[in-house]
């Protein structure tokens, strides 16, 4: 499929920091794919290909919900850096080198933190839910 510019009016609104592209923008496409902007963003998101490259996530086999990318997304070589996509592997989802990304150190620094696992642990299933729902 020949790369084209995703344009704002391919952006649906969910939310004031969620938009999504959904399934019928292209055929392939497996799931929506949600990125997490505000409106004052969304010009600088539209300036690469970041957006192409997470629906082309959106086309993986296996890959569970949404294609997700996060306020910092911008042109990857593969997947858009901010991107981030659950699979499962029993439908033909993969671990790619690409979504886990070749630069490793891409702005990414250790933190200490006091946060407790106990305290985290409510957060982080919460979050799966969004990417796992029964």
């Amino acid at each position: 499929m020949t790369s084209q510019q995703i344009k704002k009016s391919d952006l649906v609104r969910i939310d004031a920091y969620t938009y999504e592209i959904p399934m019928s923008y292209r055929a392939d496409m497996r799931v929506p794919a949600r990125v997490f902007i505000n409106e004052q963003m969304i010009d600088d998101v539209l300036s690469d290909r970041a957006l192409w490259q997470l629906v082309n996530v959106a086309t993986l086999p296996g890959i569970a919900n949404y294609a997700f990318a996060m306020p910092d997304i911008h042109q990857g070589y593969g997947f858009p850096i901010g991107g981030v996509a659950a699979t499962v592997i029993e439908d033909g989802g993969v671990i790619s080198p690409g979504g886990i990304g070749y630069d490793i150190n891409c702005g990414v620094r250790l933190l200490l933190s006091e946060v407790t696992n106990t305290e985290i642990k409510p957060y982080i299933e919460s979050l799966a839910t969004c990417f796992f729902v029964a």
